[in-house]
Parts: structure tokens; C-alpha cells; sequence
């Protein structure tokens, strides 16, 4: 990895303590049932409001992969500033915090804070996703695929913008793939 994890770090611990600034908004619909083994897998980030370390991604990639605790190992790779550029890959791990429905997940990058990582939307086919935070900061629209139809990346914003994202600041992630996306 070359970002060093310790800025990373400092990002998600002013986005745990930003969390409770503000107004609150209503908690986010999550989805009624996720099958965790269904989920796992390479997810495309087709859209997204990126974090400080998502600026500039392309080929952003979210893969998940189940523990036999039942911790969820996931990797984030990207490239930096370009289809050619520096590759980066994050190893955080996601904890599922409600195992009545497997939407709620805690993903955990530094010790001892989890963000919240709502699943509020999962087609039926498992094919597209939206990941969310009640904070309404952040977001990401995902496929299985790099590409997702215009009709249904416009639908996903505009569900978001709904439930109180600020739909403008959704950003399209470049995805252009002339090899396979790299593994966990």
C-alpha cells in the first residue's frame, strides 16, 4: 500500500467524530435481507461521493470475501489519477452489525472506529448495490459489472437524493478495463 495508513486513519477518525455534528437526519432504509455469500465478490464503484482517499480513482473496485468468524474481509483497489496510475489497495475488515437482515455493517480501517455501512438498495439479482452512511456524507453506487445502465444509475440517484443526499455531489467513477481487476 502506498498511502499511508495512518493519514487514512486520521480521515476515518474526523468521519466518526463528524458523525454525531449537526442535524440529524432520519436513519436510512436498509435493505430487508441481505445472503452474505451472495454478496461476496467483486463489486464495480460505478458512482459515489469519494472520501478523501477516493479522489481522483479510476477502476475503483470493492471486493468482499466471507471470514470463517464471520468478519468480512474486503479489499478497496483503485487506480490514483488515472487508468495508468499508481495502484492502491486498502484491506479493511466489515463486521456485521445486524444479523437480523445483514444490511448494517461496521467497516473498520483502523482500530477501535467503525463507519457505518448501510447496504440500502441490492437488487434482486445481486447485480447493483448502494452502500450509504446515515450521516449522508458519503455514498457508493456498485455493479457486478464496470457498467450499469444510464437508466438505473439515474433512478439510484435519484432514491438518493430522496432520502436526503445531496444528488449533485454524486460523482461518476471511471471504469475502463483492459485486464481483470486486482484480487484481495
Amino acid at each position: 500500500m502506498r498511502t499511508s495508513i495512518s493519514v487514512f486513519g486520521v480521515v476515518l477518525s474526523a468521519l466518526g467524530l463528524l458523525g454525531g455534528c449537526g442535524a440529524a437526519a432520519p436513519p436510512l432504509p436498509t435493505v430487508a435481507d441481505v445472503d452474505l455469500e451472495r454478496f461476496m465478490g467483486d463489486w464495480y464503484v460505478i458512482g459515489n461521493i469519494p472520501t478523501f482517499i477516493e479522489r481522483g480513482a479510476h477502476n475503483a473496485v470493492e471486493s468482499y470475501a466471507l471470514n470463517p468468524d464471520g468478519t468480512i474481509a474486503t479489499t478497496f483497489s483503485f487506480r490514483q489519477d488515472g487508468f495508468d496510475g499508481a495502484l492502491q489497495q486498502y484491506h479493511p475488515t466489515a463486521y456485521v452489525q445486524d444479523d437480523g437482515s445483514n444490511a448494517v455493517w461496521g467497516m473498520q480501517f483502523v482500530w477501535p472506529i467503525k463507519a457505518d455501512y448501510l447496504i440500502v438498495h441490492l437488487d434482486a439479482d445481486y447485480t447493483q448495490t448502494v452502500v450509504a452512511r446515515n450521516q449522508r456524507d458519503y455514498v457508493w453506487i456498485m455493479a457486478r459489472t464496470p457498467t450499469m445502465p444510464e437508466a438505473d444509475y439515474q433512478r439510484l440517484v435519484a432514491q438518493l437524493g430522496a432520502w436526503g443526499y445531496d444528488a449533485a455531489a454524486i460523482q461518476r467513477v471511471p471504469q475502463r478495463w483492459d485486464e481483470p481487476p486486482p484480487g484481495p
